[in-house]
């Protein structure tokens, strides 16, 4: 009897450990931003203190998600962001992860609202440093802006169909993509973010389960990132 008791003890263990430690989300979005259209906008935007970011895509962030579409945020406010554990990353960050929101700042207060509502649901998996090496590991294993750039779809201004955009990407990485627009400062719809789906280890691409809602036009502009202070040059 009282070795049937500690077998029921340990599985109760185990159950509990379990149910703690599974991922609690199915899939990530990995999103990225292209600049030009983040900052032609009426709003505008602010360069770093660490100086203007590169024309090119740069990191949003790796969002858990659920097949349903729904996704868990906040998750364990007891694990706040904490800068000294990602201290090797913070090169990298500043380059592909860049913020450019107003005021200008380094980078940090952005880096922690990703890790505190997003990275925080995907903590069983991947600790504070993993969730950042793994996205930009993502950033680097999708060169987004050499993707469209050999299919002839340039940062030109120009207006490029949507579905020229979304096929180019498929053929490049093997799944099709969601795209986000925006307006710019005229009203003009234009390329702002660009959705991948990833699996909930955070290693590899595949389909997506599902797609986030809103729609972009059938052509849509693709603007240069030539912009100083408030206006464009």
């Amino acid at each position: 009897m009282a070795l049937m008791k500690s077998q029921t003890s340990v599985f109760i263990k185990l159950l509990f450990i379990t149910h703690c430690f599974a991922q609690d989300y199915d899939f990530f979005y990995f999103v990225q931003q292209w600049p030009g259209s983040y900052c032609d906008t009426s709003s505008s935007c602010c360069y770093p203190t660490t100086g203007k970011p590169a024309s090119d895509f740069g990191i949003h962030g790796l969002w858990p998600n659920y097949n349903d579409g729904t996704y868990p945020s906040n998750c364990d406010s007891s694990n706040p962001y904490d800068e000294s554990q990602i201290s090797d990353l913070i090169s990298r960050m500043q380059q592909e992860w860049p913020t450019l929101a107003c005021p200008s700042s380094n980078g940090s207060k952005f880096w922690s609202h990703e890790w505190e509502k997003h990275g925080t649901c995907s903590e069983s998996v991947l600790d504070q440093h993993s969730y950042f090496q793994t996205t930009l590991n993502l950033k680097d294993q999708i060169d987004l802006l050499q993707i469209l750039e050999s299919a002839g779809i340039q940062a030109d201004g120009n207006s490029y169909n949507l579905s020229s955009i979304q096929t180019a990407i498929e053929n490049a990485v093997g799944y099709a993509p969601w795209i986000e627009c925006n307006s710019d400062a005229s009203g003009n719809i234009q390329l702002y973010q660009v959705y991948f789906c990833v699996d909930a280890w955070g290693t590899d691409l595949i389909k997506c389960p599902v797609f986030p809602t809103g729609t972009c036009a059938s052509s849509i502009k693709f603007p240069s990132f030539d912009y100083s202070g408030n206006s464009f040059i």
